[in-house]
Protein backbone atom coordinates (compact mmCIF):
# COMPACT_ATOMS: atom_id res chain seq x y z
CA UNK A 1 0.00 0.00 0.00
CA UNK A 2 1.24 3.45 -0.88
CA UNK A 3 0.91 6.08 1.85
CA UNK A 4 0.65 8.84 -0.72
CA UNK A 5 -1.48 7.60 -3.54
CA UNK A 6 -3.87 8.83 -6.17
CA UNK A 7 -6.29 10.50 -3.75
CA UNK A 8 -3.51 12.45 -2.03
CA UNK A 9 -1.88 13.33 -5.34
CA UNK A 10 -5.17 14.71 -6.65
CA UNK A 11 -5.87 16.66 -3.47
CA UNK A 12 -2.41 18.21 -3.35
CA UNK A 13 -2.72 19.15 -7.01
CA UNK A 14 -6.09 20.82 -6.28
CA UNK A 15 -4.44 22.84 -3.50
CA UNK A 16 -1.64 23.99 -5.79
CA UNK A 17 -4.05 24.83 -8.62
CA UNK A 18 -6.32 26.71 -6.21
CA UNK A 19 -3.39 28.88 -5.15
CA UNK A 20 -2.46 29.48 -8.79
CA UNK A 21 -6.03 30.59 -9.53
CA UNK A 22 -5.99 33.00 -6.58
CA UNK A 23 -2.75 34.54 -7.87
CA UNK A 24 -4.24 34.81 -11.37
CA UNK A 25 -7.30 36.53 -9.92
CA UNK A 26 -5.18 39.01 -7.93
CA UNK A 27 -3.30 40.31 -10.97
CA UNK A 28 -5.28 42.96 -12.87
CA UNK A 29 -6.03 42.08 -16.47
CA UNK A 30 -4.22 45.27 -17.48
CA UNK A 31 -1.02 43.61 -16.19
CA UNK A 32 -1.47 40.29 -18.03
CA UNK A 33 0.86 41.59 -20.75
CA UNK A 34 3.60 42.24 -18.18
CA UNK A 35 6.91 40.53 -18.95
CA UNK A 36 9.47 40.41 -16.14
CA UNK A 37 12.47 40.18 -18.49
CA UNK A 38 13.14 39.83 -22.20
CA UNK A 39 12.61 36.33 -23.58
CA UNK A 40 10.32 35.31 -20.72
CA UNK A 41 6.60 34.65 -20.88
CA UNK A 42 4.10 37.37 -20.11
CA UNK A 43 1.74 36.82 -17.18
CA UNK A 44 -0.93 35.75 -19.69
CA UNK A 45 1.33 33.21 -21.39
CA UNK A 46 2.75 31.83 -18.14
CA UNK A 47 -0.72 31.25 -16.71
CA UNK A 48 -1.82 29.69 -20.00
CA UNK A 49 1.28 27.47 -19.92
CA UNK A 50 0.37 26.36 -16.41
CA UNK A 51 -3.24 25.67 -17.42
CA UNK A 52 -2.15 23.46 -20.32
CA UNK A 53 1.00 21.86 -18.91
CA UNK A 54 -0.63 18.63 -17.73
CA UNK A 55 -1.43 17.64 -21.33
CA UNK A 56 1.89 15.91 -22.01
CA UNK A 57 1.54 13.71 -18.93
CA UNK A 58 -2.08 12.98 -19.73
CA UNK A 59 -1.19 11.93 -23.28
CA UNK A 60 1.88 9.93 -22.22
CA UNK A 61 0.49 8.12 -19.17
CA UNK A 62 -3.27 8.00 -19.54
CA UNK A 63 -4.04 8.05 -23.26
CA UNK A 64 -1.06 6.14 -24.65
CA UNK A 65 0.03 4.47 -21.40
CA UNK A 66 3.61 4.45 -22.61
CA UNK A 67 6.35 2.62 -20.77
CA UNK A 68 9.14 4.47 -22.60
CA UNK A 69 9.83 7.45 -24.88
CA UNK A 70 10.66 5.46 -28.02
CA UNK A 71 9.10 6.89 -31.16
CA UNK A 72 7.87 10.12 -29.59
CA UNK A 73 7.92 13.03 -32.00
CA UNK A 74 8.96 15.74 -29.54
CA UNK A 75 9.31 18.56 -32.10
CA UNK A 76 5.75 17.94 -33.35
CA UNK A 77 4.39 17.61 -29.82
CA UNK A 78 6.03 20.82 -28.58
CA UNK A 79 4.93 22.72 -31.69
CA UNK A 80 1.33 21.70 -30.93
CA UNK A 81 1.69 22.80 -27.30
CA UNK A 82 3.26 26.11 -28.29
CA UNK A 83 0.44 26.77 -30.75
CA UNK A 84 -2.12 26.19 -27.99
CA UNK A 85 -0.23 28.48 -25.60
CA UNK A 86 0.13 31.20 -28.25
CA UNK A 87 -3.61 31.74 -28.65
CA UNK A 88 -4.58 35.09 -27.10
CA UNK A 89 -6.82 34.75 -24.05
CA UNK A 90 -8.50 37.16 -21.67
CA UNK A 91 -8.04 36.97 -17.92
CA UNK A 92 -11.49 35.37 -17.57
CA UNK A 93 -10.66 32.78 -20.23
CA UNK A 94 -7.36 31.92 -18.55
CA UNK A 95 -8.96 31.56 -15.13
CA UNK A 96 -11.69 29.36 -16.62
CA UNK A 97 -9.00 27.26 -18.33
CA UNK A 98 -7.07 26.92 -15.07
CA UNK A 99 -10.22 25.81 -13.25
CA UNK A 100 -11.51 23.41 -15.91
CA UNK A 101 -8.19 21.77 -16.79
CA UNK A 102 -7.16 21.65 -13.15
CA UNK A 103 -10.27 19.76 -12.12
CA UNK A 104 -10.05 17.44 -15.13
CA UNK A 105 -6.46 16.57 -14.22
CA UNK A 106 -7.24 16.14 -10.52
CA UNK A 107 -10.17 13.86 -11.35
CA UNK A 108 -7.91 11.83 -13.64
CA UNK A 109 -5.31 11.50 -10.88
CA UNK A 110 -7.94 10.37 -8.35
CA UNK A 111 -8.92 7.50 -10.58
CA UNK A 112 -5.46 5.97 -10.87
CA UNK A 113 -4.63 2.76 -9.04
CA UNK A 114 -1.62 2.15 -6.81
CA UNK A 115 -0.54 -0.50 -9.33
CA UNK A 116 -0.62 2.05 -12.16
CA UNK A 117 1.27 4.63 -10.09
CA UNK A 118 3.99 2.08 -9.26
CA UNK A 119 4.62 1.08 -12.90
CA UNK A 120 8.14 1.86 -14.09
CA UNK A 121 8.79 3.99 -17.17
CA UNK A 122 12.13 3.87 -19.00
CA UNK A 123 13.65 7.30 -19.54
CA UNK A 124 15.29 8.35 -22.81
CA UNK A 125 18.86 7.09 -23.38
CA UNK A 126 21.37 8.99 -21.27
CA UNK A 127 18.79 10.27 -18.77
CA UNK A 128 19.49 9.93 -15.08
CA UNK A 129 17.89 8.02 -13.53
CA UNK A 130 17.30 5.47 -16.27
CA UNK A 131 13.73 4.87 -15.08
CA UNK A 132 11.04 6.44 -12.91
CA UNK A 133 7.70 5.36 -11.55
CA UNK A 134 4.58 6.85 -13.05
CA UNK A 135 3.90 8.34 -9.61
CA UNK A 136 7.13 10.34 -9.71
CA UNK A 137 6.45 11.48 -13.26
CA UNK A 138 2.87 12.49 -12.47
CA UNK A 139 4.00 14.33 -9.34
CA UNK A 140 6.21 16.45 -11.59
CA UNK A 141 3.09 18.14 -13.05
CA UNK A 142 2.43 19.68 -9.63
CA UNK A 143 6.12 20.53 -9.17
CA UNK A 144 6.18 22.21 -12.58
CA UNK A 145 3.17 24.32 -11.66
CA UNK A 146 4.72 25.32 -8.33
CA UNK A 147 7.88 26.40 -10.17
CA UNK A 148 5.91 28.71 -12.45
CA UNK A 149 3.61 29.92 -9.68
CA UNK A 150 6.65 31.09 -7.74
CA UNK A 151 7.52 33.18 -10.79
CA UNK A 152 3.96 34.55 -10.83
CA UNK A 153 4.24 35.43 -7.13
CA UNK A 154 7.52 37.27 -7.75
CA UNK A 155 5.83 39.15 -10.60
CA UNK A 156 3.01 40.05 -8.19
CA UNK A 157 5.64 41.62 -5.91
CA UNK A 158 7.14 43.49 -8.86
CA UNK A 159 3.66 44.84 -9.64
CA UNK A 160 3.12 45.94 -6.04
CA UNK A 161 0.72 43.12 -5.16
CA UNK A 162 1.16 41.23 -1.90
CA UNK A 163 0.58 37.55 -2.80
CA UNK A 164 -2.49 35.97 -1.23
CA UNK A 165 -0.45 33.37 0.69
CA UNK A 166 1.52 36.18 2.34
CA UNK A 167 -1.67 38.13 3.12
CA UNK A 168 -3.23 35.03 4.67
CA UNK A 169 -0.11 34.35 6.77
CA UNK A 170 -0.10 37.97 7.94
CA UNK A 171 -3.78 37.71 8.93
CA UNK A 172 -3.14 34.50 10.91
CA UNK A 173 -0.19 36.13 12.67
CA UNK A 174 -2.30 39.19 13.53
CA UNK A 175 -5.06 36.97 14.94
CA UNK A 176 -2.55 35.08 17.10
CA UNK A 177 -1.09 38.37 18.36
CA UNK A 178 -4.58 39.68 19.14
CA UNK A 179 -5.44 36.48 21.03
CA UNK A 180 -2.21 36.67 23.01
CA UNK A 181 -2.86 40.32 23.83
CA UNK A 182 -6.37 39.45 25.08
CA UNK A 183 -4.97 36.69 27.32
CA UNK A 184 -2.38 39.08 28.74
CA UNK A 185 -4.92 41.84 29.38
Amino acid sequence: MMYYGAKELAESFRTVRGNTIKAAEDIPESQYGYQAAPETRTVEKMLTHIALSHRFSHQFHVVERRSNFEGMDFPKLFAEFQAQEAKPRTKAEIIALLKENGELWATTLEGLSDQFLSEVVSMPPGATPASKTRFEMLLSVKEHEMHHRSQIMLIERMLGIVPHLTREAQQRMQQMQNQQAQKNA
